[in-house]
């Protein structure tokens, strides 16, 4: 099973670019965030066309999350992360597909810190850990897959010191990811690469893409259950180079047969 994420910036203004990387990719699973659409303004029927069943959370103008299983229908199993029955913000979904419960989330950004952004971004991880071990003590096999608005070590951004006061990059943003992972999640796309820079993400600005000034922010956490299965992981970063692409690359990972 391929299962990949994809911060798609925009689902209605990238849907070319979408459809054509999931005709060439052919993921099992798509974890969507930043859909930039409304419930009804989401693209449902090109998604079907292109072989997917789908369970959506817009919202207009910013967030939104998706997940896409091929030749399948998603279970929608959560539609937001608990915790705050007062936050409407759309970034958290869940769905069952093919025995895996699978999570779609895009974590506040946080800027500009400190302030109240920077509160939210740490409530919300707050509450992700905490439902993140509610999920590990089922033992089910899960799957966090998204945009976390994290970049974990200083080897996932490039060379500079002009993130120095960015929320992406605080001890406390790096603290609540390592928590996940000191809960017994597994960073898959760094367990396959272990070693030197892998970057999802390039900036619009100053020619980011272009110098491969990218940071890493988009990660897939894989339960205790599917340690064992993990075969295989990458990103997609031709992607960020088509035309009016999104500022993020698709990442994935591939698990094996469960035997």
């Amino acid at each position: 099973m391929k299962i990949a994420t994809f911060n798609i910036n925009g689902i209605n203004r990238r849907l070319e670019n979408l459809v054509t990387w999931l005709n060439a990719a052919k993921p099992d699973v798509v974890c969507l965030q930043e859909l930039k659409a409304t419930n009804g303004q989401f693209p449902r029927a090109a998604i079907e066309a292109a072989g997917y069943g789908a369970v959506w959370r817009g919202q207009a103008a910013w967030n939104g999350v998706a997940i896409l299983a091929r030749d399948s229908e998603p279970i929608l199993t959560r539609a937001e992360l608990p915790g705050d029955p007062a936050d409407m913000q759309s970034r958290y979904i869940e769905a069952a597909v093919n025995g895996i419960l699978v999570a779609s989330l895009y974590a506040p950004n946080g800027n500009p810190q400190p302030g109240p952004k920077f509160d939210y971004k740490l409530a919300w991880h707050d509450r992700l850990a905490l439902h993140a071990a509610e999920l590990l003590a089922t033992d089910v096999p899960v799957v966090l897959a998204g945009d976390y608005n994290v970049v974990p070590e200083p080897r996932d951004i490039y060379p500079t010191r002009s993130y120095d006061d960015n929320a992406l990059l605080q001890p406390e943003s790096r603290a609540a990811y390592r928590q996940l992972l000191d809960q017994g999640w597994l960073d898959a796309i760094r367990k396959v690469h272990p070693e030197g820079a892998i970057y999802t993400f390039w900036d619009y600005r100053r020619n980011r893409w272009q110098r491969d000034a990218g940071l890493r922010l988009d990660h897939v956490l894989l339960s205790t259950k599917l340690r064992r299965r993990l075969s295989g992981a990458g990103i997609d970063r031709y992607v960020r180079g088509l035309d009016g692409a999104s500022d993020h690359a698709p990442a994935w990972i591939t698990l094996r047969e469960d035997t």
